[in-house]
């Protein structure tokens, strides 16, 4: 992913308004983030426990969400697996994030969701640059790029489902 500017990110969101985005608040670290290991941009909103962002490249241009997720947490025993890098996660590690549709369908109160890794690090895990806490990513025949582009598939077709 190549590295956003803090304007970029904030005229990216498609399902909330001007207004909210304008309001998001942003990483302080963007000027440090691995931007090469990224396939998407994703953080948690530090005053608002129950969101998150997740901005990504799509066309060539520059794709902002805005999701929100349950404050309920799981037994540490629990497993989950996240939809998008197949890691699997105990306890809350794995959360279903929820987002509103684009346009009018939005504004309806339509939302779609996904199990993702809580803090948003897929692409990390997937590369092998972040160790997990608890939990385990599964020995695959995959290569790490064939690994890489299933993630950015199954984010894709999430963001399809925005659209639609």
């Amino acid at each position: 992913m190549k590295p956003l500017t803090e304007q970029e990110i904030r005229s990216s969101f498609i399902n909330c308004s001007k207004g909210e985005a304008k309001r998001i608040s942003l990483p302080r670290d963007l000027g440090e983030r691995p931007w090469d290991d990224l396939d998407f941009l994703g953080w948690r909103d530090p005053g608002a426990p129950d969101r998150s962002y997740l901005v990504t490249e799509r066309d060539g241009q520059p794709v902002g969400i805005t999701l929100r997720f349950p404050s309920a947490q799981r037994g540490f025993l629990h497993r989950s697996m996240c939809s998008l890098c197949l890691t699997t996660h105990r306890g809350s590690g794995v959360s279903l994030m929820t987002a509103r549709k684009a346009g009018t369908a939005g504004r309806e109160g339509n939302s779609v969701g996904v199990y993702m890794c809580a803090d948003l690090a897929c692409s990390l895990y997937v590369r092998g640059k972040k160790a997990l806490d608890t939990g385990s990513r599964f020995e695959e025949s995959l290569t790490t790029e064939e690994q890489i582009a299933r993630t950015v598939g199954h984010l894709g077709a999430f963001l399809d489902k925005l659209y639609a």
